[in-house]
């Protein structure tokens, strides 16, 4: 029989805390908080107070359901008035001897059979237990912030939690309609561990110029949708706490992609700790405000992207998926589009796969017929790459290996006419290796779509050392007029979204094979602890893993990075053909769904 909890201590009313005492009250638990000072008591029931007017003010809170709340809410400055509390949850600094004297206070205030636990976010659970005469009633339970809304706990055992107590607090989470996952005691738990790896990532790929925050934070919105870009959400976060979780996780793993960046340190020094200062990557126009005002690093109008080289007819090499979104893209976008195929089978299934998306269109009353014959009269498929000739710019979509790619493209600087633009839709492999191959190689870009190109808006404009500036610019201005989002970045393997996304999912699956969790918690954490819309392993299924394997020996052989290897986890299910849903069977079967 689950253990019944009717009393709860919350030990530091902070933002965080004041949220936990509330989310517990809310759910019919009689609550003591407690705060060293009558002035943060105050403080934590201002939170509480406005939380829960907010609540009331959004109908999810009646007016009486908020005073039934602070019925059951007791504050003190005593912490032996927790003594009779069943579970006691510290929410205080995030400094292992603050918890530690503080949970060995506890010890000596409590019953034997309460528990305790710590709401710490990367911090050892088994060093703040070890302050106390029972840490096997101890564990972690950490709650996201804010508390009353995030749905997700994360529930860290120690080696000697008491299975009994790990069993009781689960349940005890899903009274407070939450989801809780168990994780065992490893720095930055489930959601910190494989977040904060991606944003300390995204923070040196800034530091070391080679994207903007800007182009940084659209290209991850965009490109994975994700609620909000790396560099934004280190601002939410605090640059402060940030530092401090990437400073634990890599003082207990050691592992380098959780050293933190040095920007960040510099940032916190000179007090740029994002929202809650006004500044941080971006400038805010005051303390703890959302609201992102102009700085030095906002762009200009004069800085908007321009033609600088007249563009009318565009030519698209290829005949599969991504081939046919981008013709479908370019001549809805109102250009004179050449594709050319391998036979004429393969140029009809291109201009077939466009007619039947038009139709679609036309049935959903988003294109007129006549809108839909304007198109296609811009359109003529080839199987001869001389037909591209006149064509002002060519986009390459064949298959991705290297030695195609640069074969084509020696075809295509002898065929296209001078001064035309070459742009290949590699999604890892090196621009400049096409582009040494020309006798132009300041006309030679990458220009990576995402799949399905007609509906996503994210374009990926690849600059090489030898790229011109007017050709940079003229394929963004393309890429604007085309109706999709350019952003800009340096060639270097994975350009900004694979470079980021691929080792976060390597390191998922090195978090499994290490049995550290199971499939569907780390989906869970990474879905509801961070808004992700799809956790990492349903992600791989989609993608296959062996599009992911080989991204990541990409990534690996570029940046001889040890924390880039390949999780060999992910290697053994390629050999064993289990590449996700294509296949029938990944990190999860498909076969029978």
């Amino acid at each position: 029989m689950p253990r019944e909890f009717s009393s709860i201590g919350v030990i530091g009313l902070g933002t965080m805390g004041a949220g936990i005492a509330e989310v517990f009250a809310r759910h019919g638990f009689s609550v003591v908080g407690v705060e060293q000072s009558t002035e943060q008591l105050e403080r934590g029931r201002s939170h509480i107070q406005h939380s829960t007017d907010r609540a009331v003010s959004r109908g999810k809170l009646s007016a009486q359901e908020q005073a039934a709340i602070f019925e059951r809410l007791t504050l003190t400055t005593n912490i032996a008035d927790v003594k009779d509390c069943d579970l006691v949850v510290e929410a205080i600094l995030e400094q292992t001897a603050l918890k530690r004297a503080v949970f060995a206070e506890l010890d000596q205030v409590v019953s034997p059979e309460a528990i305790l636990a710590t709401n710490t976010s990367s911090l050892s659970v088994t060093e703040i237990s070890a302050g106390t005469s029972r840490p096997d009633r101890v564990i972690g339970m950490h709650f996201f912030n804010p508390a009353p809304i995030q749905e997700f706990v994360e529930v860290i055992r120690t080696v000697v939690s008491d299975p009994a107590v790990v069993d009781d607090t689960l349940e005890l989470v899903r009274r407070l309609g939450k989801n809780p996952v168990v994780a065992a005691d490893k720095a930055g738990f489930i959601a910190n561990t494989l977040l904060f790896g991606y944003l300390n990532h995204a923070a040196s790929m800034y530091e070391m110029r080679y994207a903007s925050r800007g182009d940084i934070d659209d290209a991850m919105r965009l490109g994975c949708r994700y609620p909000m870009g790396p560099m934004a959400l280190l601002d939410l976060i605090g640059l402060d706490t940030a530092y401090e979780i990437l400073e634990t996780m890599y003082r207990q793993g050691r592992d380098r992609l959780h050293a933190p960046a040095p920007i960040l340190k510099q940032m916190v020094t000179a007090g740029l700790l994002g929202r809650k200062t006004g500044r941080g990557f971006y400038t805010y126009d005051g303390p703890d405000s959302p609201v992102v005002v102009a700085d030095a690093e906002t762009p200009s109008e004069a800085e908007v992207p321009q033609l600088r080289r007249p563009v009318k007819t565009v030519g698209v090499v290829g005949s599969g998926t991504m081939a046919a979104g981008i013709v479908e893209v370019v001549a809805r976008g109102g250009f004179d589009v050449v594709y050319v195929a391998r036979g004429d089978h393969k140029a009809a299934l291109v201009r077939e796969a466009l007619e039947r998306s038009l139709e679609k269109s036309i049935q959903r009353d988003q294109l007129a017929e006549s809108e839909r014959d304007e198109i296609l009269r811009r359109l003529r498929g080839s199987t001869r790459l001389e037909d591209l000739a006149t064509a002002d710019i060519v986009i390459e979509a064949i298959a991705e290996e290297l030695s195609l790619k640069k074969a084509l493209f020696e075809n295509l600087d002898e065929i296209c006419r001078p001064g035309a633009i070459l742009a290949t839709t590699t999604s890892s492999l090196p621009v400049i290796e096409l582009a040494a191959v020309t006798g132009r190689p300041a006309d030679v870009v990458g220009m990576h779509f995402f799949n399905p190109a007609p509906v996503m808006k994210l374009v990926e404009v690849v600059s090489t050392v030898a790229s011109g500036q007017d050709v940079t610019e003229t394929v963004q201005a393309l890429c604007a007029a085309l109706g999709k989002h350019p952003v800009s970045c340096g060639d270097r393997a994975g350009f900004i979204v694979n470079a980021l996304l691929f080792p976060y999912l390597n390191d998922a699956v090195k978090m499994l094979a290490a049995h550290y969790a199971t499939v569907d918690d780390i989906d869970t954490a990474m879905k509801e602890g961070c808004r992700l819309p799809m956790g990492p392993f349903e992600l791989l299924d989609v993608v296959g893993n062996d599009v992911a394997l080989s991204i990541q020996r990409t990534l690996y052989a570029a940046f001889r990075e040890p924390g880039f290897s390949p999780a060999p986890l992910l290697e053994h299910l390629v050999t064993a053909g289990y590449l996700g849903r294509k296949s029938g069977r990944g990190f999860r079967d498909y076969s029978t769904r």
